[in-house]
Order: C-alpha cells, then structure tokens, then sequence
C-alpha cells in the first residue's frame, strides 16, 4: 500500500506560502476557517454566473486585516470575471461582503501561462471527458501542452469507469520528471471530477514548473569540506 503525500501540503511552510494568510485566537479561528472556505465555494460555484467556471480559477488566496477581508483570485481569462468596465467585479465584491458580514477588497490577478497550473490542467481534461471525449487522447493532448509550455514533467491519473467500462479502474500517464519528494521541485497538484452518465471520473494531475532558486553551489561546498580519507596504513618490515 502506497503512502501519498499532498505536494502542495508537504511544501507549504517550507517552500511555498499559505493560501489564507490571517490570525486569530482559538475562539474565532473555526469561525474565520469556514468563512474562507465558504467565499472559496461562492465564486467557484456561483449560483447565477455560469462563466465564472469556465473562467479558469487556479486559486483562491485570502488575507484578513482589522478592517477588511483581501481575496485575490489568479485566473487564467480574467476579462469573464472583470466583464465591461468591471461592473462584475464590483457586483462579486458586494455579495462577498453580503455573504460573510465583511468589507470585502477583491483583486484578480491573470495566469500567463494556464497549460503550468495543475488544478487549470485538471478541470480542462474533465471538462473533455464530460463531452464524452476519448480519456486516452485527453490525457496525451494536455500532457503534451504542458510540456511544449515548458514543464519539466507531468503526470496525469484518472480513477472511474473510464470509457464507460463496467468495472471502475485507474489509468496513469507520466511524461518528464516528477520528483516527488525533493522539497525544492515546484509541484502544481491538481484535482476535478467529471461527471458523466456512467459516474464520476476522478482526474488527478502532478506539474513540475522546475526547481525553486536557491544557493546552487551547496552540493559543492558539502562535497568541499567532507573529511579526507585517512591515507592507507603502510607496513614496515
């Protein structure tokens, strides 16, 4: 039985930031907790605005200070949320704050390069498999994408009655390098679910985006001070 770990989970602390940056003392940590995740679930499951999910949202950050709560969305095609002149933008920013209670400062930031998010990656290819397309040719269209937009390694796993089998097995799909386990390799992960007549197909996906930029010459200097090796003893007659 394998032990997985959550890349973005095991680095996060050590390589990469927090997704809610706050604090708060034990008796409003619960309460505050659930309110990010309930502002995450409005905006990605909007009840009215459908574009919002073909918008491509990577990720939900939050900061909270004394006077507002900061919600900074990075999405791929940002003009289907800012609409014209951004009038949706403000209309969002008053039901956040209608939602939880808040003064609500929204910003959105654009994602250059959508094919190197994981989660985007993810939500594109169970997006097709909804559309009853071919999980073998979906898989290797959008490893192939990641690749050419310059990840260093990818791999995709779909868990379901893929093709509409009657028995549900996993499909895996690697393509580069994905070191798991170096803290210092930048790992997207990404997880969706497609929904089709059959049930639903779990759809997993691991990006590497490369190392993080550190002291490269480290190996050198440890290699540079190891002890020397006694020299060999020598026997006189």
């Amino acid at each position: 039985m394998g032990q997985k770990v959550h890349p973005v989970g095991f680095r996060t602390g050590i390589m990469i930031g927090w997704k809610s940056r706050w604090y708060a003392n034990k008796q409003e940590f619960a309460n505050l907790l659930i309110e990010d995740q309930k502002v995450r679930d409005f905006i990605k499951k909007h009840p009215t605005k459908t574009q919002y999910r073909s918008a491509g949202i990577d990720r939900i950050e939050i900061e909270r200070t004394r006077d507002e709560v900061k919600v900074i969305l990075f999405v791929a095609r940002p003009g289907l949320i800012i609409g014209k002149k951004g009038q949706e933008v403000e209309l969002l920013q008053e039901e956040l704050q209608n939602l939880i209670g808040r003064r609500v400062n929204l910003k959105i930031e654009e994602i250059s390069r959508p094919e190197l998010q994981a989660q985007l990656v993810a939500e594109e290819i169970s997006m097709q498999l909804a559309k009853r397309a071919s999980f073998r040719r979906t898989m290797k269209k959008a490893m192939e994408l990641s690749m050419d937009a310059g990840a260093k390694g990818i791999k995709v796993q779909l868990a379901g009655r893929l093709g509409g089998a009657e028995m549900a097995r996993r499909e895996k799909a690697i393509l580069g390098s994905i070191p798991l386990s170096t803290l210092r390799a930048k790992i997207d992960y990404g997880f969706a679910e497609a929904s089709t007549a059959q049930g639903n197909i779990g759809v997993q996906v691991w990006i590497n985006q490369g190392m993080h930029e550190g002291d490269v010459t480290d190996g050198a200097n440890a290699e540079a001070g190891q002890a020397q090796k006694k020299p060999k003893r020598t026997y006189k007659r």
